[in-house]
């Protein structure tokens, strides 16, 4: 499945580069921490980091479309299984973002909303351990600013609040985790 998402988006990529029009598209890489606002099922969860990388299909003259998939990994410790532990969430993120520029300054707000299909590993420290909630839905937003510090390069500080509710079953216990966390990140987005 990361395979089918990998190839998509690169598909997608060299075909803009024989597109003629101009900077309809971007892409963008963004690191960032992430503070989560409850406990994950038993964890309790400490801050996280992880990346993201989205391309951005520009429909009209300030709203795009965008697709990307993204890493996000928190440590804690299992209040079940006693034990210090790390959570990964990663999966696909689509959704659609505004950038408007402030006057005729070099700075534009952005604001996204859209959907995750992610899902959560779990697995102890001494990697003997590991569970998978599968695939599903969840959703996110996001606003920020867009600063243009050279031609087509542009520099996007931004908070976001992600949510994913997914079930997982560890040794016949069902546990319902809500993964739900404000993430604040500068991505580094070239529009072609």
């Amino acid at each position: 499945m990361k395979r089918c998402g990998f190839l998509l988006i690169t598909t997608a990529l060299i075909f803009a580069f024989n597109v003629k029009a101009q900077e309809k598209w971007s892409v963008e890489f963004r690191p960032g921490l992430n503070f989560p606002t409850n406990d994950v099922g038993h964890t309790d969860t400490k801050i996280g980091y992880g990346f993201e990388l989205t391309g951005a299909y520009k429909i009209m003259p300030h709203l795009a479309a965008y697709a990307g998939w993204g890493l996000n990994e928190f440590k804690g410790e299992d209040n079940f299984l006693t034990e210090d532990v790390t959570l990964k969430e990663t999966g696909y993120t689509f959704g659609f973002q505004i950038i408007h520029p402030i006057g005729t300054s070099l700075f534009s707000y952005l604001a996204r909303a859209g959907a995750v299909y992610n899902h959560i590993e779990i697995e102890n420290n001494s990697g003997s351990f590991a569970a998978d909630t599968g695939q599903g839905f969840g959703w996110q937003v996001a606003a920020g600013v867009d600063y243009e510090f050279a031609p087509n390069l542009a520099l996007r500080p931004m908070l976001r609040y992600r949510s994913l509710s997914r079930d997982i079953t560890v040794e016949n216990v069902s546990t319902e985790l809500n993964l739900n966390y404000i993430s604040f990140g500068i991505g580094l987005a070239w529009d072609f």
